[in-house]
């Protein structure tokens, strides 16, 4: 899927309130003489206006209560496009299960595009296709449920969704979510194809009302492709919004879309850079690794693209990473940046709860390099003693850190740490 919209600069501006996660991203690069009581003060005081800051953040989120840490799941594109039927869709519920994907939060089971047939009934509803769902989404849902997991669904902001095999919602938007509620859908991805022209600020406002009137809390997933900068007003509309083009399954493509992503990073809760291609085939191990990471960092969505009923060890190994999937959820929830870049070294950081700060040193080049992260590029007191957990080795360092952290690190590969102050 997905296409070019409008390129205009977006009018809408979302509100001050986003001006103090500038501030707490900027403060990343201040260099402070030691971890004197004025610093931890100081630093007392941004985690508590980060708190206060998420609470009124959140009450100009569609009022759902939903998407206060990045939803976690799976979805059906990337991996079989149309090619879904109900039988698929409860053996992937049954398999996040089973593999306990769903004990670490992947809990959204998502029907993207193709799910309906090209017309809809004489009442006007979407109705199942009857060769891939006789059963109906209904029952789906309750099969879903059964198994403590959430359905998602797809559709579109424009006359037909982006394959062109069924209908979009454009006009039908109220009829649809009281629809999706009565199925006892969770999650609704809305996509902007085959538009009436009109900018996606004008049409997906009309579904949020729909789905605030249809009685049952859904989650709702802008995609406009990030053609309109939804960065700057998705937050009053839905629960996340894309902030790039699909992804496909190759190295370019992936790290094209973690830098598309990362210029938004004040505006995230969160951004979505686009499903997770990890399992796929078309990265190595190491490639995927960076690629989970830059996600949990990123404060993205993390929505599952492969076939979870035959999971390799090594994909297992990488979407199953608690500790990382830990830094995604993290409370405090301010998006990581790039602080430093040098040719194909890129060093990113960010705040995390608990005074720590997780750090990636990602090379992108084709040769080992040596990184170095110095503290005052990524937040922490010069003088500070820091511990570091390294997420993807599941081990505390022996050493003690001061003023920097250096590792070797491959091509296209990256090491992931957890600064911890300790003195």
């Amino acid at each position: 899927m997905r296409r070019r919209a409008s390129q205009e600069m977006a009018a809408m501006m979302i509100p001050n309130l986003l001006i103090l996660f500038s501030v707490v991203t900027s403060s990343m690069v201040m260099r402070v003489s030691g971890f004197t009581t004025t610093t931890t003060t100081r630093i007392m005081e941004l985690h508590h206006d980060v708190e206060e800051q998420q609470n009124q953040y959140r009450r100009n989120l569609l009022a759902n209560g939903l998407g206060s840490t990045p939803p976690m799941g799976w979805s059906s594109w990337n991996h079989f496009a149309c090619k879904i039927d109900e039988k698929m869709i409860k053996e992937t519920a049954d398999a996040l299960v089973s593999t306990g994907l769903s004990k670490l939060g992947y809990t959204y089971v998502n029907i993207d595009d193709c799910w309906a047939e090209l017309a809809r009934d004489s009442k006007g509803s979407l109705v199942p296709k009857k060769s891939t769902f006789p059963s109906g989404i209904k029952a789906l849902a309750d099969y879903v449920h059964s198994k403590g997991l959430k359905l998602g669904i797809y559709s579109d902001a424009g006359y037909f969704t982006c394959s062109k095999q069924m209908p979009g919602s454009l006009g039908h938007e109220e009829h649809d979510a009281k629809t999706f509620a009565s199925w006892g859908i969770d999650y609704l991805k809305y996509d902007n194809c085959f538009n009436d022209g009109s900018k996606p600020t004008v049409r997906y406002p009309v579904m949020t009302r729909a789905l605030m009137k249809a009685g049952r809390p859904i989650f709702f997933s802008l995609c406009e492709w990030g053609d309109l900068h939804p960065a700057l007003w998705g937050a009053k509309l839905g629960n996340s919004w894309r902030t790039t083009n699909d992804i496909t399954d190759t190295w370019e493509s992936m790290i094209s879309r973690a830098d598309m992503n990362e210029v938004y990073a004040e505006y995230a809760r969160p951004g979505d850079p686009d499903m997770l291609e990890v399992g796929n085939g078309g990265m190595t191990k190491d490639e995927y690794i960076v690629h989970f990471s830059i996600w949990a960092i990123s404060k993205a969505p993390l929505i599952l693209g492969c076939d979870v009923r035959n999971l390799t060890k090594d994909t297992k190994d990488i979407i199953a990473n608690k500790e990382v999937i830990d830094v995604n959820q993290d409370p405090l929830g301010v998006q990581a940046k790039k602080v430093r870049m040098e040719g194909d070294i890129e060093i990113w950081a960010g705040p995390l709860s608990g005074y720590r700060v997780v750090v990636v040193l990602l090379n992108r080049g084709p040769w080992r390099y040596t990184i170095t992260a110095n503290w005052d590029d990524i937040g922490i007191p010069l003088e500070t003693v820091v511990e570091a957990r390294d997420l993807w080795e599941h081990k505390t360092l022996k050493n003690r850190f001061v003023g920097n952290i250096t590792a070797t690190v491959n091509p296209h590969a990256c090491k992931m740490y957890v600064l911890k102050p300790i003195s």
